[in-house]
């Protein structure tokens, strides 16, 4: 007999609406729930079950969307206030916000209830999440190997079913990496697309906020909850309909020029037979839709990745002020003290380089649709394979071999999904990648559902950690 946390995101809001079940009730199984994969930094079940109470007592609004009353989960870098927000860091362990970004004011006015906040590494900044206040978060199908970063706890609480859906973001992959290593469904939707304020940290516009998720429609009805423009954002995307994410995943794109290659873009990485075999297998399901299918050589200039590093450790120098690198983690103050070697002139060049590289790439792909890659040259590794503490050089050269296409679409700003479509023989999951032009998430969501409907679902599969 299923349980609530067998249903997806969608079927869970449904039957709180119907009175089949309370927000409380849904809370109190989910709180519940063991967490075997180091899923969470810190829960707020209390709280939680407050503003259950509270939401009940104030009864179901007249334009309540699907998602009300569902449990979701907040990733650590997100400022919440009143709860523990870590950002990943030894520094902040006891650090508690009197304040929200708008990311999580978006998603309680929308009347999701937070289970807690989700593991992640320090500041955000590595592939992996093993930071010096957590455990490691691992994938759930096997507890021995990596759940990926920055975002891993959010993906390993949706993939345990520890929560149905949950926030994330994703400044180089951090969404989609964590996602494709835990089986589940990451979206980096376009630039601008959520809003980072009030705080707006990141002056590149290489990160977002994304939904991750067990289903494409289950990330669409997400994503339509955090994509609230505010006043003042400095970019967005074009807005949308209220609900047109969700709407966009009932009607199949029709017929599309659609893009690949497997030619790792940013360093030169060995990719390993399955995901290979991963993406072979996307092909032949998109040709058996219809779409038309070109191979091309990588768009990515190697220049761009110099460029990439100088942006990536300037901002992880302004989470560490020069001075007190000493009480962060090796990675950490090996970025931090190259960031703060590179002047305020060398920034903004390097920002300028960065947004004409994405240009120039945006304009050599308008003849496609989408654009389909695999996310990881690896499927996921043991704990602690990329971390090498005592020389972080390696660690970060590591990083980038394991995420060769990620980060591009971060550079140019387009929408971007893994899929989790393929498992190994040994059951580890591999994920694909599809993106598509800038302010086209509806596309890509469209696409991506037709995706997971001719592959028979992706809720389907169940890890042993469930």
């Amino acid at each position: 007999m299923a349980q609530w946390h067998d249903l997806t995101a969608l079927e869970q809001g449904a039957a709180v609406a119907a009175g089949d079940v309370s927000p409380r009730e849904l809370l109190e199984h989910f709180a519940g729930r063991e967490d075997r994969v180091g899923a969470f930094v810190t829960r707020t079940t209390e709280q939680a079950l407050a503003r259950a109470d509270a939401l009940a007592a104030a009864g179901r609004p007249a334009d309540a969307g699907p998602l009300w009353g569902v449990p979701t989960a907040i990733k650590d870098l997100n400022a919440t206030a009143g709860v523990r927000t870590t950002f990943g860091a030894k520094r902040f362990e006891h650090y508690i916000p009197d304040w929200s970004d708008h990311v999580v004011t978006a998603i309680e006015d929308a009347g999701l209830i937070s289970l807690g906040k989700t593991n992640t590494p320090e500041f955000g900044s590595p592939c992996y999440t093993e930071s010096a206040i957590a455990p490691p978060a691992v994938t759930p199908w096997d507890t021995t190997r990596m759940a990926g970063g920055s975002s891993g706890g959010s993906a390993a609480a949706v993939a345990a079913g520890l929560a149905p859906l949950a926030q994330g973001s994703d400044g180089g992959g951090s969404i989609r990496i964590p996602a494709a290593c835990c089986g589940v469904v990451g979206f980096k939707p376009s630039r601008g697309r959520i809003s980072a304020g009030p705080m707006y940290g990141d002056p590149t516009g290489l990160a977002t906020n994304g939904p991750i998720a067990r289903t494409v429609r289950d990330a669409a009805a997400l994503l339509d909850v955090m994509a609230r423009p505010f006043p003042g954002d400095p970019t967005w995307a074009p807005p949308a309909p209220p609900g047109a994410f969700l709407a966009a995943t009932e009607h199949p794109p029709g017929r599309l020029r659609i893009a690949r290659f497997a030619t790792p873009a940013i360093a030169d990485a060995e990719v390993d037979p399955e995901v290979l075999t991963a993406y072979e297998r996307a092909l032949t399901l998109l040709e058996d839709l219809g779409h038309d299918i070109d191979d091309i050589p990588n768009p990515l200039p190697r220049s761009a990745v110099a460029v990439f590093e100088t942006c990536w450790s300037v901002l992880t120098a302004l989470s560490v002020p020069a001075g007190t690198e000493d009480d962060v983690q090796p990675l950490t103050r090996w970025l931090a003290r190259r960031g703060h070697a590179i002047s305020g002139p060398q920034f903004g060049l390097a920002i300028g380089e960065l947004r004409r590289i994405g240009a120039a790439i945006v304009r050599g792909l308008t003849a496609y649709d989408a654009v389909l890659t695999p996310t990881l040259a690896q499927p996921p590794l043991p704990v602690g394979a990329l971390r090498h503490d005592a020389d972080p050089a390696a660690d970060f050269a590591a990083q980038k071999a394991f995420t060769p296409w990620t980060s591009l679409w971060n550079v140019t700003g387009m929408p971007a999904a893994s899929l989790p479509l393929h498992r190994t023989a040994a059951g580890l999951p591999v994920g694909i990648m599809l993106a598509a032009a800038p302010g086209h998430d509806e596309l890509l969501l469209s696409l991506c559902a037709q995706v997971e409907d001719a592959s028979g679902g992706f809720a389907r599969h169940t890890p042993p950690a469930w």
